[in-house]
This record gives structure tokens, sequence and C-alpha cells, in this order.
């Protein structure tokens, strides 16, 4: 199967985002890709994390909600994109971080709400998405059969989640074969870990993973750190960019993956399943 992260600059102005992606998607499909994944926040990189709150859309209807549903549909991918989605019940100052899948057909398949909540301060850069977003609390997946014939599982998570291996343990227990990771890391924590984290998911894991990112410095001033990519499921780099917007492509060998579990069956020798802590 063939697959691609797209990265973006995303700016203030929505329209403009829907235009570039769709620019971007209609590349991928024209290098041949199935799948592809949008970074985090591809819609709106607001002036500030409130704007968000905005620009928020009730589940299964929105005007990106719509535009997504009508790209996948015309350009024939299944596509993932995550957008602010309302909390049910509404919560005034909090939306959710939610990541949404269509099919080729412009069906809604699958959605993920993002549990891990970015918290950084080094004095410099301040972030807490906790302020205004609310965590979800279940995995996510959903089988994609793709032209190759095979049926592939793919698990779902966002950004600061990349962090927290169980949630990738918890997926590839539930059969994950890739990992989708749209984000928008910061230069600061991506220059340090993003390559070493990607791998590392994927290494564990036996899976491959698409990682969609944002990249160079906004209009908001944030600069965000890019090198989205795609890697099999041996840690090696299948495809990558720059800081630049653009298209990654790569293809998703199933037998490789089969093969890489085959020769190092890690997946079957777990022993820690759950850690019970002490005392209980």
């Amino acid at each position: 199967m063939k697959a691609a992260a797209i990265q973006m600059r995303s700016c203030t102005r929505v329209d403009h985002n829907l235009r570039a992606a769709r620019a971007l998607l209609e590349e991928a499909a024209s290098r041949g890709a199935e799948l592809a994944v949008l970074p985090e926040y591809f819609a709106l990189m607001g002036h500030s994390d409130r704007d968000k709150l905005a620009a928020q859309e009730t589940f299964a209807d929105g005007p990106v909600q719509q535009w997504m549903a009508q790209a996948a549909r015309e350009l024939g991918l299944w596509l993932a994109g995550c957008l602010p989605i309302s909390c049910t019940p509404p919560q005034e100052q909090r939306v959710i971080n939610t990541l949404l899948i269509y099919n080729p057909q412009g069906q809604h398949v699958a959605r993920y709400d993002k549990i891990h909540l970015f918290k950084f301060d080094d004095g410099t850069h301040v972030y807490d998405e906790a302020a205004t977003l609310a965590p979800g609390s279940q995995p996510a997946l959903f089988d994609l059969p793709s032209r190759d014939g095979h049926t592939w599982r793919v698990g779902l998570s966002i950004c600061y989640d990349l962090r927290f291996p169980e949630l990738y343990r918890t997926l590839s227990a539930q059969g994950a074969e890739v990992l989708l990771v749209p984000s928008a890391f910061t230069f600061v924590t991506g220059k340090a870990h993003w390559s070493t984290l990607l791998r590392a998911r994927a290494i564990e894991n036996l899976c491959a993973l698409i990682a969609a990112a944002q990249g160079g410095v906004h209009e908001n001033t944030r600069r965000t750190w890019g090198h989205s990519m795609l890697i099999g499921p041996w840690g090696n780099i299948l495809a990558e960019k720059g800081e630049e917007p653009g298209v990654a492509v790569a293809e998703l060998d199933a037998s490789e993956l089969a093969a890489c579990r085959t020769r190092l069956p890690a997946l079957q020798h777990r022993v820690l399943s759950q850690i019970v802590p002490k005392g209980e």
C-alpha cells in the first residue's frame, strides 16, 4: 500500500489552509497514495490556543468535516485529519482534539480523541493544551482493505501521544500494523526527540508508521519541526521531508511487515502486559 504524509505550514485562515491541503492531497493521489495523513491543526494554527474554540465543529456536522469527506471521495483516498470537535456535553472553554478517518467513498469510519495533552515550559516557550482541550480516554483503530489485497489494521494517535509507549503497545495488542501520528511538534522538542520517538514506536511494535507534521515558522510566530516521515517496521525511514510543506510518499509492504515479525517475534514475548501497583 502506498501512503502519504502531508506536511503543511498552516496559518490563521481556514480557507487558505484548506486550499493548501487540497493541493497537497491531489499530489499524493497523483503519486498513487491510497492513504493520506494530514498534520495536526491542518485547518487552523490560530493566533492563540483559544482560536480553536471558535473553530470547533459538532461531530459529524461542520464545514471542515464536509471538506474532508469531499476530498476523500473526489480523490479516492483514505484520509486522516485532526480538528477541534465540541465536547459532549458541551464545555464552554474546552474542545476535543479529534482525529477523523474517511474512506474513499467519503464516509466517516473512525474517530480518535487525543488522550495525552501537551504541557511544556522552558522559560521561553510555554504550552498547556489542557487550558483549551479536554482529553480523550480510549484507543481507536480501523481496518483498511488496500489495493494490494491486504487489510491493514491501523492504530490512531496524535502528536504528544508519541511519548507514551503504553498507548502504542495497546494498539499493537489490538492488531495494529500501521500507526498514524499527525503532529505539530515544536521545533525545540522535535529537534531533540522527534525521529528517535517515531522510530522507537515503530521498532518496539514492529509496525509501519506515518507521521504527518507541521513545519516552519507560522503566521502566529510559532515554529514547528516538520520532518514528516514514513517508517518501516524495522525502524527504517522510508521517506522524509525537511521543514518545507510537501508530500512524503512510500510503499508499505505487508510481506515485509510479516517477515519482520517472523524473524523477531517480540510481540509474542511480552510478559508484563499489565503492571499492578505495589500494594494492590
